[in-house]
């Protein structure tokens, strides 16, 4: 680690994996729920959980994603943040905004719009708390000693997240309308510009732990940037079918979305041929798995499983049913929560100083997390599948077939077992490499200096 700056993402990491404990409980509590053991009703109605579970995903990810950012920049701009002084208030009223609103829910304090339940007040706050960010990371850039690619990707992908938060605030009193640009918000956030983030963190990553050249890797990035565009964009449209709005979005959805896998796909062999041919061969292995497995598994999760059921012969049955959430599941899994949990485990060594890369739990955490998740995801779509036949085929009604579905949520409730697990020997393994270390800096986790910031090979 190089600048003490950098040292300000442990604290955005920790309460990342707090919010992400959160998450973890309120999903156990809607299989729970699924499954017919709603006990909890009275005190946290299944509707209360899931719009905790859905944002609480939402801003630990986006507090691993500026935890990222604060570790990464510096070391890319080659300087200190620019006010230091400002991050650890922006952290603390970002985290109070997202307890407001948690809590918020309990009460039914909320819009009601789904993924956007935040209510407007604490809208403001937001803008204002990103703005913070993205100022303070935004003039570290700037005044940076150097220009990078990865960095300026990275920081366009916060920068544009930021903006298109902004259609999610416009109040509308036609239904058709809200949905429409509701979606500008929740889909060209993971389906573009967190994209972005990713394949920035994906490439900062993939040159610290390999050790090919960072032209070569950076080219790569940008092909990535321009497919997310291509198809991320238009293919918003596959959220269009249903809602009032003309037809013609049958065909752009349906085409653009057949496309968006395309960019998934690229980083999953550009990451995998990069890991392949690296010339160096990092200690850190654990964090070179979770960056490749980023990669693999969003192409699974998002592109795979999205283009199963985003074509509108196939959405006409499954929208709305459990087939969203086997493919949501995954998506956000690959593609967000794993290349968080890949920067973590690369950075968290670099800023304590202690290298416990090669401890089991860090294995076990990598492997069980993986295995349930995929375990959940087949649960969902035998369930998704069982659902689509029996209430949009059969026309049964949808609480009868729900009570046909428990015996499926029994098997999902076991994979969420496997992966609570992988969890805990994550966040095991964070809390056994401390707190920063400010002898760590300027120096790799072997001891040497390296001027680069990179780990120097003896």
């Amino acid at each position: 680690m190089k600048f003490k700056s950098q040292q300000f993402g442990y604290w955005f990491f920790a309460s990342a994996m707090l919010l992400l404990v959160l998450q973890v409980l309120y999903g156990f509590i809607m299989g729970f729920a699924h499954m017919g053991y709603d006990n909890l009703h009275e005190w946290i109605p299944f509707n209360t959980a899931r719009a905790v579970h859905t944002n609480l995903l939402v801003v630990w990810l986006l507090l691993g994603f500026m935890g990222s950012a604060y570790y990464i920049i510096p070391e890319e701009a080659d300087r200190e943040i620019y006010w230091p002084k400002l991050v650890m208030p922006q952290l603390i009223s970002f985290l109070l905004v997202g307890v407001v609103a948690v809590g918020g829910y309990h009460v039914n304090w909320w819009e009601g719009r789904k993924f956007l339940e935040i209510p407007r007040p604490l809208d403001w706050l937001v803008v204002a708390n990103v703005l913070l960010f993205l100022a303070n990371v935004g003039m570290t850039i700037w005044n940076g000693k150097r220009f990078t690619t990865t960095s300026i990707v990275l920081y366009l992908g916060l920068l544009f997240a930021a903006l298109l938060y902004l259609p999610g605030m416009i109040a509308f009193d036609n239904q058709t309308l809200d949905s429409f640009y509701r979606w500008w918000v929740v889909h060209l956030w993971v389906e573009g510009v967190w994209e972005l983030i990713m394949g920035g963190m994906l490439c900062f990553l993939l040159i610290k732990l390999t050790g090919i050249d960072r032209e070569v890797l950076e080219k790569w990035l940008y092909i990535i940037v321009g497919l997310t565009f291509l198809s991320g964009i238009l293919g918003t449209g596959h959220h269009y079918y249903y809602i009032g709005t003309p037809s013609y979005w049958l065909w752009i959805g349906g085409v653009f979305s057949a496309l968006e896998p395309v960019a998934f796909l690229g980083m999953a062999i550009y990451a995998i041929a990069v890991a392949r041919k690296g010339e160096r061969k990092h200690p850190n292995r654990i964090a070179l798995q979770w960056t490749v497995g980023s990669a693999i598994v969003a192409f699974v999760g998002a592109g795979f499983l999205g283009l199963a059921h985003t074509l509108p012969q196939v959405n006409l049955w499954t929208h709305g049913t459990l087939v969203t959430a086997m493919h949501g599941h995954m998506a956000f899994w690959g593609a967000y929560a794993m290349i968080n949990f890949a920067i973590i485990a690369y950075a968290l060594p670099q800023m304590t100083g202690r290298k416990l890369w090669d401890q089991p739990s860090a294995m076990l955490a990598f492997w069980c997390s993986n295995i349930g998740m995929i375990c959940m995801t087949g649960a969902f779509a035998v369930a998704g599948i069982t659902q689509v036949n029996l209430e949009r085929r059969m026309g049964l009604d949808f609480l009868r077939v729900q009570e046909e579905l428990h015996v499926h949520f029994f098997g999902l409730i076991l994979a969420a077992c496997l992966f609570a697990l992988g969890i805990g020997f994550f966040i095991l393994n964070f809390i056994r490499h401390g707190t920063p270390n400010t002898e760590a800096i300027g120096m790799d986790v072997d001891g040497s200096i390296s001027d680069e910031g990179e780990f120097a090979t003896s």
